[in-house]
């Protein structure tokens, strides 16, 4: 761990990495990060309309910031939204130890109808958004917030709210452009109190702490959260340069990671019954799985 200083001469995170970093005066911590090749990866699995590369870039954007606040190399974030009535029938993206992936299934002729810009209840109609953590081993727990608000952002910063009790703040911004989709996020969060017989900070939304640590966060602008020239760092040093100390936390580099394998699949389909797998077989008698998230194809010998 490293503190944050102007005169640090740290390695600076850019593209693909997570950073982390708290705040210990003000019982903060936060977490950084912009998609490059990453997000150019799991885009390119699928020929995706712009409304839903946006809506993916944000997706994957948000499971690195909350995977990231796993600990342990085992740990694993999942979020899904499953909808009813909108453009947007599914969505999921996971993180685990640095390793992305994401899909969306969604009607295209509804979505043409939407326009360029469509809202977020006019691509899930009604929904909700599922998070679960897995920290490794049997621990497993789950959150479940309606898709409310202008984004999905919005809807994560509920579930903190509703389901941990930590007051979040989380910005996403994206842009398409010659050079490719780009998107990058930060967030950062309140934490309790960890002293016995004194009151938990996340009970009070008011902490003057955490007012003040929102209003400078809340002047971070998109286009810095994008610049390819500002790092991680550096956003957080122009943030609260003025705070007594910034401790750095580098994070996982970040990959798309599919981990589909036909000996996966194999494993799987030989579970089902003989019959059941001779009305999987296509006309030439093979059995053939298709990977939603990578697009690949593997032919089984079952």
């Amino acid at each position: 761990m490293d503190t944050l200083s102007q005169s640090n001469q740290m390695t600076e995170t850019f593209n693909d990495k997570l950073l982390g970093f708290t705040l210990p005066a003000r019982h903060a911590r936060g977490r950084a990060v912009r998609l490059d090749s990453v997000l150019a990866d799991v885009l390119a699995a699928h020929d995706y309309p712009a409304p839903i590369t946006h809506l993916l870039s944000e997706a994957l954007v948000l499971g690195a910031l909350m995977g990231g606040l796993l600990k342990g190399e085992r740990g694993q974030l999942t979020m899904q939204a499953q909808t009813k009535g909108g453009a947007v029938s599914l969505l999921v993206c996971d993180y685990r130890s640095g390793e992305m992936r994401g899909y969306a299934e969604f009607d295209a002729e509804l979505l043409k109808g939407l326009g360029a810009n469509p809202t977020l209840k006019a691509l899930f109609g009604e929904g909700y958004l599922a998070i679960t953590f897995e920290t490794g081993g049997d621990k497993r727990y789950q959150g479940i917030v309606p898709l409310e608000g202008d984004t999905l952002a919005e809807a994560c910063e509920t579930y903190f709210i509703q389901s941990e009790q930590v007051p979040t703040m989380i910005r996403i911004a994206s842009r398409s452009g010659g050079s490719g989709e780009q998107a990058a996020g930060f967030l950062i969060q309140h934490l309790a109190d960890g002293e016995e017989g004194r009151e938990r900070l996340h009970v009070r939304q008011d902490h003057p702490d955490w007012e003040h640590v929102i209003a400078l966060a809340g002047t971070l602008s998109h286009e810095e959260l994008l610049d390819p020239a500002l790092s991680m760092e550096g956003i957080a040093w122009r943030l609260f340069h003025e705070e007594d100390e910034i401790r750095i936390q580098p994070g996982a580099r970040l990959t798309r990671g599919c981990r589909c394998s036909a000996e996966y699949y194999q494993t799987v389909v030989t579970r089902f019954p003989s019959a059941e797998r001779d009305a999987m077989r296509n006309d030439d008698g093979k059995i053939v799985v298709d990977c939603a998230f990578c697009s690949k194809q593997f032919e089984l010998s079952v």
